[in-house]
């Protein structure tokens, strides 16, 4: 055989080679499980039109960071009479803020070293010098170190902390001491909670909370996203009692929610289709609900009662163009086949390569249409918006990882 017929060969070989090498790993994958069971999901239309109140503008932008590197993922905020603003992070632990000084308060799962250092236990009234990082290495240590999400003051000034992993706690602000009210495991109507997220509470002491997933926890909301399943519920605690009752079930990702000011009605996010629906507590309507924001510019994620008597939301992500693609989750959201293979195909933590780097709040009448917005279109602020608390003039914008709190310092 001559040379040239050789390398002929060799080369038709290895060409060969490779298709079954890349037949081979399609089929591969093809057969591996996936890991979720995906609904199709068809959006009313594209995301609605940048005009008007949804107007692009940099307001966003007019506001600081504070404790850059020292607090990661503050969630959501409640405030006590005296000014002192309480969250708590990824890391599992909860904060008192006081202007510009942070105090730890205590852990709300096991205090190990992959859920970050604190370096002192907790102490009323001692400033505390934070670690340049106090997040634990993975996700996978979540359930251990627990993670708090929605967090209000009750009547007595004890902290009412929805833990995503663990169930609902009371914890006393200063000392630190934990009481756990209803766990996660024991759940509702024979089903344990999967992910505890909104939190808010009546005038009359009863804790309002969502559920908003019975199958996927926290560190894995990018599957409950992908999935668009409706296994979420609205709930409801009697704190006298210890009952908890299902309000709404069948929810798409149900996330935060607002009471109106004399609480007949609350609004809710359902953050995996861009929802917002009122549900009724008083009245001829009581028990039901309705839809009143629909096909969103973004995913919603927690809703707050301004001062002003309207509703704010925090954008989670934003359905404009990718870096890559047209709105992303739009363009896959109808084909459940094509979902099981890119989440076999594209590790979870790559997902945020597809998605816009932009910050958006929105603000709502009472009837859920939009009557303004702030927008940080490069992300110089923040993005990823998770809440809007309002603290006199200040707003405190919440994020699920962002490694910093932003702060904007006037609504204008």
């Amino acid at each position: 055989m001559n040379v040239k017929l050789y390398s002929c060969v060799v080369k038709r070989l290895g060409q060969s080679s490779v298709r079954v090498v890349l037949l081979a790993v399609a089929v591969g994958l093809y057969l591996i499980p996936s890991p979720i069971d995906p609904e199709p999901y068809i959006f009313e239309g594209p995301p609605p039109a940048l005009e008007g109140p949804l107007a692009v503008n940099t307001r966003l932008q007019r506001g600081r960071r504070l404790f850059s590197g020292q607090l990661k993922g503050p969630e959501s905020f409640t405030a006590d009479q005296n000014g002192n603003i309480y969250t708590g992070t990824v890391d599992g632990k909860l904060w008192r803020i006081n202007k510009e000084s942070l105090t730890f308060i205590t852990q709300m799962g096991r205090n190990i070293p992959e859920c970050g250092k604190s370096n002192i236990a907790p102490a009323e009234d001692e400033k505390m010098l934070v670690p340049e990082s106090v997040l634990g290495t993975s996700t996978d240590y979540e359930p251990v170190c627990g993670r708090p999400h929605g967090l209000r003051l009750d009547r007595d000034g004890q902290l009412i902390v929805a833990d995503s992993y663990q169930g609902l706690f009371k914890i006393d602000p200063w000392t630190g001491e934990k009481t756990l009210l209803h766990s996660s495991k024991e759940g509702a109507d024979g089903i344990p909670f999967g992910f505890l997220n909104g939190l808010e509470i009546s005038k009359n002491g009863t804790m309002f909370f969502t559920d908003s997933s019975s199958k996927w926890g926290r560190r894995h909301v990018r599957y409950e996203v992908l999935e668009t399943n409706h296994l979420g519920r609205l709930l409801s605690y009697d704190p006298v009692t210890g009952h908890v009752r299902t309000l709404l079930d069948s929810l798409y990702m149900p996330n935060g929610f607002a009471f109106s000011s004399d609480e007949d009605f609350l609004l809710l996010a359902e953050t995996s289709i861009g929802r917002i629906i009122k549900f009724w507590l008083k009245g001829p309507k009581a028990g039901t609900r309705e839809i009143v924001l629909n096909n969103m510019i973004g995913y919603p994620d927690n809703i707050r009662l301004s001062d002003r008597g309207t509703f704010l939301v925090g954008i989670s992500t934003v359905r404009f163009r990718g870096r890559l693609f047209p709105p992303f989750l739009d363009l896959i959201s109808p084909y459940p086949t094509l979902k099981r293979f890119i989440v076999k195909l594209i590790p979870l933590s790559w997902y945020n390569v597809l998605l816009p780097k932009y910050g958006l709040i929105l603000e709502l009448g009472p009837d859920g249409e939009v009557i303004d917005s702030l927008h940080d279109p490069t992300g110089s602020l923040t993005w990823a918006v998770s809440d809007v608390f309002q603290q006199g003039a200040h707003y405190y914008l919440g994020s699920t990882d962002l490694p910093f709190l932003p702060v904007l310092e006037e609504w204008s």
